[in-house]
């Protein structure tokens, strides 16, 4: 369900990001799509609550750093672990493939923490994105620390969708990837989402949290690469302190 003003609120976020630099209420509102009076009303709710100032009179709006703090706070009070972090941009600078960690997110994954690959070629998502929970090496990896009545509930809210030839299609087919990948020893995926993308994962035995890390790039460059890439992620388990799970 999509809760518009909430959505306007991000999307407003994401155009000033995008501009770097104040905007008016009619720039905002061409730019966006917007009818005037509800830009007019939510850039007034934002400014009143001081997340919104004109820089300059009449010159447009503009973010303040009310968002930082705001954020900062939050970030600070529930942080990723320190040797999570390291963990995938070791993984990256490794593999040279785009690396993220992810949590459960309904019924997707969520990428918590990002590095980009460096190659022109490659896996491109943000913080915040998400892929199905069960279409996904990252998603999988995520499963396989739930109980089996966690897995049975999340499967019965899934339309199954066919997104690829590959994409999983049951909660029976998701339980045999489960139980090979616990045999195989890592979670792997070959465009069930995204066509040309292929993905390896690993559970992360992080206390009271649910994590994967996934290192994810073309299908042409990953498929050959997944004993390479596996052996470079068990061997950063071990250097930074992380029993191997999943």
């Amino acid at each position: 369900m999509l809760v518009k003003q909430a959505a306007n609120v991000l999307e407003l976020l994401e155009y000033f990001a995008r501009r770097r630099r104040p905007a008016t209420l009619a720039e905002i509102s061409d730019d966006l799509a917007w009818p005037r009076s509800s830009t007019f009303n939510l850039v007034g709710t934002l400014a009143e609550r001081g997340y919104l100032y004109e820089p300059r009179l009449r010159a447009g709006y503009y973010p303040t750093q009310r968002w930082h703090s705001v954020l900062h706070d939050i970030g600070g009070a529930d942080p990723l672990p320190d040797e999570v972090v390291d963990l995938a941009n070791a993984v990256a600078a490794e593999t040279r493939e785009t690396t993220a960690i992810a949590t459960p997110n309904g019924l997707h994954a969520m990428f918590v923490h990002v590095v980009e690959s460096d190659q022109p070629i490659r896996y491109s998502v943000q913080v915040g994105g998400r892929v199905p929970i069960h279409a996904s090496s990252a998603g999988r990896a995520l499963l396989a620390q739930m109980t089996a009545d966690e897995r049975q509930a999340i499967y019965r809210r899934i339309k199954w969708m066919r997104f690829s030839d590959t994409t999983p299609l049951s909660g029976e087919v998701i339980e045999a990837e489960l139980t090979a990948a616990d045999r195989r020893g890592y979670h792997q995926s070959n465009a069930e989402y995204i066509a040309d993308l292929a993905g390896l994962a690993f559970a992360l035995p992080v206390p009271h949290r649910r994590l994967s890390l996934v290192v994810a790039g073309p299908v042409s460059r990953c498929l050959s690469r997944r004993v390479e890439i596996a052996g470079a992620i068990r061997r950063g388990l071990v250097r930074h302190g992380l029993s191997i799970a999943g």
